[in-house]
């Protein structure tokens, strides 16, 4: 992950009110970067970098010499960025994958550009030229991405509420900090003041639709119907096509492994595929749990059978307790069930960060909430028909999860 922190107008010294962005530098350990806009004294950029690919020229702002008048900050990765720049012929400046979204842009504006994004993303776009600013976020918000505006303009943007909730401004004492809907794309008129007036903000995708970069995926071809052995084939496609393109990165890759489903099937998938790709190191797994507990015992189960250098993090009642207060600032939540999984997550990143060089961790994260597995969901109010297509969807998913691990 990265930070990424931008003002719009402010009426407030921009050496003071860059202190705000220090809040979020936890996200970018390897980097980070104040800039102004060029004419536009009181417009600026902040940056804080975890560098995963191209660590010689990935620092932001994104400027390109082809295009002087776009600033771009990103947060994610842009899986098809190869893909797009093969199929459109783009001359790359660097070998960062957002360097996609200024060509793009460039070649068709904002709906074109990220509605044919493929990833997990969330990004601030200034076109000088044109006088405009752009934010967008992925469709299912991976990528989180907040924003705050006050009537006269001034305009501020962060990864993290934290980065905003401490700014000044002369019209308001306290600013109204918002998350930027997923799924969605903001165009704002710039000012020649710098303050900014907001045109639209629209819903470029919604989940159940099929996403227009799918027309140029090098995905192999799925298969029509319904029948059992059909379903099977193209989740296995599309499950292996899933961690194949997250392994853009220049850093070591782990994975958590608590030994159930999921995250047994995203680790045996992506040892499997590391070694296909020739890495020269062996994947390391990451299990977290209390003394004797059942997760620490099916990891290790699992771990054994693929092969995989195996970590397990032991904690207690009182560790967990103790974490809670530094786990609730970094969710910016008070969710019992957010609060409740995040405690062992975070002391197993603290482990990870602190005794390994692994940077870029794969998970089995997501899966119960796409296919419904906690035990609450059953209080969901839904139609016959969706619960039927969701029983058979979980039913086809574990059967196919089995055929494969073996």
């Amino acid at each position: 992950m990265c930070g990424i922190w931008a003002l719009f107008g402010s009426d407030d010294c921009l050496s003071v009110q860059c202190l705000s962005a220090m809040k979020i530098a936890h996200r970018g350990p390897d980097a980070f970067r104040f800039e102004n806009v060029n004419g536009y004294t009181n417009c600026c950029f902040g940056f804080h970098r975890l560098a995963v690919v191209d660590q010689l020229f990935g620092m932001q702002p994104i400027r390109l010499k082809k295009y002087p008048y776009l600033w771009l900050c990103y947060n994610g990765e842009i899986y098809n960025h190869k893909k797009m720049q093969q199929h459109f012929e783009f001359e790359y400046q660097t070998k960062v994958d957002g360097e996609i979204i200024l060509h793009l842009y460039d070649k068709g504006g904002i709906e074109q550009t990220i509605c044919m994004l493929d990833g997990v993303f969330a990004f601030i776009l200034l076109d000088t030229a044109n006088k405009k600013v752009f934010l967008g976020r992925d469709t299912y918000g991976v990528r989180p991405l907040f924003k705050a505006m006050t009537e006269d303009g001034f305009l501020a943007v962060c990864s993290e509420a934290k980065g905003l909730v401490t700014l000044k401004h002369s019209m308001t004492p306290f600013l109204k900090v918002e998350p930027f809907l997923p799924g969605h794309y903001e165009v704002l008129d710039l000012k020649p003041n710098g303050k900014v007036a907001s045109v639209e903000m629209v819903k470029y995708h919604h989940c159940r639709d099929e996403p227009l970069h799918a027309l140029y995926d090098n995905v192999e071809k799925l298969f029509p119907g319904f029948e059992i052995e059909t379903v099977k084939n193209n989740l296995r496609i599309l499950f292996n096509n899933a961690v194949k393109k997250r392994l853009m990165t220049d850093r070591r890759i782990a994975c958590l492994l608590s030994g159930g489903l999921d995250s047994s099937l995203v680790a045996a998938t992506l040892l499997k595929q590391l070694k296909e790709a020739q890495v020269q190191y062996t994947l390391q797994t990451f299990a977290i749990g209390m003394e004797d507990s059942p997760d620490l015992l099916a990891a290790r189960k699992v771990a054994n059978h693929i092969g995989s250098e195996h970590h397990e993090v032991l904690f207690n009642s009182e560790e967990g307790i103790q974490a809670l207060d530094e786990v609730i600032f970094s969710l910016e939540t008070y969710d019992i069930t957010t609060v409740r999984a995040s405690v062992g997550m975070y002391l197993i990143s603290k482990y990870i960060r602190k005794n390994t060089d692994s940077v870029v961790i794969f998970s089995g994260e997501g899966s119960d909430e796409l296919t419904q597995g906690y035990i609450y969901f059953h209080k969901v109010r839904r139609n016959e028909n969706c619960f039927v297509c969701q029983k058979q969807s979980y039913w086809c998913f574990c059967n196919f999860s089995y055929l494969f691990v073996k």
